[in-house]
């Protein structure tokens, strides 16, 4: 459960800071993608606030999430109300992260989910090194012995029933994190390793850091495809994952589709994974007219399961017919869906040879991709 519920009073701006771009996406997404790709997590859901339904699908359009539920005045109110939305998938854990922290990673999320097997609650946590002083009226008072301090972070992970029961007993209590509610209904709360890389974003300042981190913690790689099928008999073709009429059809093992086709090329050549045929050969019966959203699914799938993230693809289509421009919005739409990206990373164009070569001749069609993807340093 990510908790987006927040106004940002603090950071300022008309968007809050949830929702503002970082390397071209919402921050939202960047670890609603995290946790999705986590083998462990089954189940996704974003507490929100009641006026920021669009700036939500917005930033998750493309990925597989539960619907959003509306938060509280707290945070405290929407953790709990959050909670008690998942009552109907009855969830054995839970995780609780809080949306401005962009930089989750999966060793972390891991390592939190492994502590629940032998504790009640855990919370990410780092250790305090900076000397730390208690002020009286604007002059240092003290300083505080920094032995066995931690700063939290989140996620922070609890068996499902027993939170949702603390945080029930908690309302009216202001309490700084979920942490805080189990220990005041006597959990035993376990410290999982934290890293400094997964802080908060508060204001502007925070939002440039996270900038320069994101520029820092990869690697930007680029792939292209290209794909031609010859023209048959029948009565449609495929095209970006879009059924478009024809007064022929495509020639090909599977559904001949040459613009999903490219488009995988090109993201196998992004991550250095071969092309299509390698591991969809026209000698395997299975992908006998398969689908090939099936294949840019999978080229999708290694791309973020390497830790990567696939960040704008663009296909052109070459043909004198059929049009493509009555069908370009839902071939952006498909292309989106199929690789979780939010419709403006996807890019969808075509042209003509002039009446040359075999796509002039009308002969088939060709379809020529570029992807751009970042992958871990």
């Amino acid at each position: 459960m990510i908790v987006a519920a927040g106004r940002g009073t603090r950071f300022g701006g008309e968007v809050p800071k949830q929702y503002r771009r970082l390397g071209g996406f919402p921050v939202l997404r960047h670890s609603v993608s995290t946790f999705l790709r986590h083998p462990k997590i089954d189940h996704l859901r974003v507490v929100i606030h009641r006026d920021d339904r669009g700036l939500h699908d917005e930033a998750v359009e493309g990925l597989r999430v539960e619907a959003p539920i509306n938060g509280g005045v707290t945070r405290q109110d929407s953790v709990r109300l959050g909670l008690e939305s998942l009552e109907t998938l009855s969830p054995e854990t839970v995780l609780i992260h809080d949306a401005a922290r962009p930089f989750i990673d999966a060793g972390t999320i891991g390592r939190t989910v492994e502590c629940l097997a032998s504790s009640e609650g855990a919370v990410v946590a780092i250790p305090v090194v900076d000397t730390l002083k208690r002020t009286e009226d604007g002059r240092v008072g003290s300083t505080v012995d920094r032995a066995g301090l931690f700063r939290a972070q989140t996620p922070q992970g609890f068996r499902y029933q027993p939170i949702l029961a603390a945080h029930r007993a908690a309302i009216g209590h202001a309490l700084t994190d979920d942490a805080a509610v189990a220990e005041a209904a006597g959990f035993a709360v376990s410290l999982v390793e934290g890293s400094e890389a997964n802080f908060k974003i508060t204001t502007e300042d925070d939002l440039v850091r996270a900038e320069r981190q994101l520029a820092g913690s990869g690697t930007i790689r680029v792939g292209s495809g290209f794909d031609v099928h010859a023209f048959g008999v029948g009565d449609h073709v495929w095209l970006a994952g879009v059924k478009v009429d024809h007064t022929r059809g495509l020639l090909g093992h599977s559904d001949a589709d040459v613009g999903l086709h490219a488009l995988t090329d090109a993201l196998l050549g992004a991550i250095g994974a071969g092309d299509i045929g390698n591991h969809f050969p026209d000698s395997d019966e299975r992908w006998r007219g398969a689908s090939s959203d099936r294949f840019l699914a999978h080229a999708g799938d290694l791309v973020t399961g390497r830790g990567g993230a696939v960040l704008h693809v663009d296909l052109t289509l070459i043909c004198e017919a059929p049009k493509i421009g009555p069908y370009r919005a839902a071939m952006v739409g498909r292309v989106a869906e199929i690789l979780g990206l939010p419709a403006a990373c996807v890019s969808v164009k075509a042209t003509t040879t002039e009446g040359l070569g075999f796509t002039g001749r009308g002969e088939g069609i060709a379809g020529q991709a570029v992807a751009t993807v970042r992958l871990p340093s």
